[in-house]
Protein backbone atom coordinates (compact mmCIF):
# COMPACT_ATOMS: atom_id res chain seq x y z
CA UNK A 1 0.00 0.00 0.00
CA UNK A 2 1.32 3.75 -0.93
CA UNK A 3 2.11 6.13 1.06
CA UNK A 4 -1.06 7.96 -0.48
CA UNK A 5 -3.14 5.24 -0.24
CA UNK A 6 -2.34 4.77 3.89
CA UNK A 7 -3.17 8.79 4.36
CA UNK A 8 -6.54 8.41 2.54
CA UNK A 9 -7.38 5.66 4.51
CA UNK A 10 -6.35 7.38 7.43
CA UNK A 11 -9.01 10.16 6.46
CA UNK A 12 -11.56 8.16 5.56
CA UNK A 13 -11.50 5.98 8.64
CA UNK A 14 -11.26 9.81 10.73
CA UNK A 15 -14.60 10.99 8.07
CA UNK A 16 -16.18 7.79 9.54
CA UNK A 17 -15.60 8.03 12.94
CA UNK A 18 -16.75 11.53 13.09
CA UNK A 19 -20.14 10.55 11.75
CA UNK A 20 -20.16 8.38 14.25
CA UNK A 21 -19.65 10.67 16.93
CA UNK A 22 -22.12 13.22 15.46
CA UNK A 23 -24.63 9.94 15.46
CA UNK A 24 -24.16 9.75 18.88
CA UNK A 25 -24.86 13.21 19.14
CA UNK A 26 -28.14 13.30 18.05
CA UNK A 27 -29.03 10.80 20.43
CA UNK A 28 -28.67 12.54 23.39
CA UNK A 29 -32.56 13.64 24.50
CA UNK A 30 -31.18 17.13 25.53
CA UNK A 31 -30.10 18.04 22.50
CA UNK A 32 -31.96 21.26 21.02
CA UNK A 33 -33.14 21.45 17.49
CA UNK A 34 -31.13 23.74 16.37
CA UNK A 35 -28.08 22.01 17.87
CA UNK A 36 -29.34 18.76 16.38
CA UNK A 37 -29.63 20.37 13.08
CA UNK A 38 -26.18 21.95 13.04
CA UNK A 39 -24.90 17.96 13.82
CA UNK A 40 -26.58 16.48 11.19
CA UNK A 41 -25.79 18.84 8.36
CA UNK A 42 -22.04 17.87 10.02
CA UNK A 43 -22.31 14.21 9.63
CA UNK A 44 -23.91 14.47 6.13
CA UNK A 45 -21.00 16.39 5.04
CA UNK A 46 -18.60 14.14 6.70
CA UNK A 47 -20.77 11.04 4.86
CA UNK A 48 -20.57 12.80 1.75
CA UNK A 49 -16.65 13.42 1.84
CA UNK A 50 -16.29 9.58 2.61
CA UNK A 51 -18.25 8.09 -0.01
CA UNK A 52 -16.20 10.67 -2.40
CA UNK A 53 -12.79 9.08 -1.51
CA UNK A 54 -14.68 5.29 -2.01
CA UNK A 55 -15.66 6.87 -5.27
CA UNK A 56 -11.90 7.78 -5.67
CA UNK A 57 -10.60 4.63 -4.79
CA UNK A 58 -12.88 2.96 -7.05
CA UNK A 59 -12.26 4.68 -9.89
CA UNK A 60 -8.22 3.52 -9.05
CA UNK A 61 -9.07 0.02 -8.46
CA UNK A 62 -11.02 -0.15 -11.50
CA UNK A 63 -8.21 1.87 -13.81
CA UNK A 64 -5.56 -0.93 -12.49
CA UNK A 65 -7.87 -3.50 -12.98
CA UNK A 66 -8.34 -2.40 -16.60
CA UNK A 67 -3.87 -2.02 -16.82
CA UNK A 68 -3.65 -5.39 -15.23
CA UNK A 69 -5.73 -6.77 -17.75
CA UNK A 70 -4.52 -5.49 -21.42
CA UNK A 71 -0.74 -6.52 -19.67
CA UNK A 72 0.23 -10.13 -21.53
CA UNK A 73 2.02 -12.53 -18.79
Amino acid sequence: MSEIEETEELVFEKKIEKAKELLEKLSNPDITLSDSLDVYKNGIKELEEAQKLLDEAKLVFTQEEKTNKEEPF
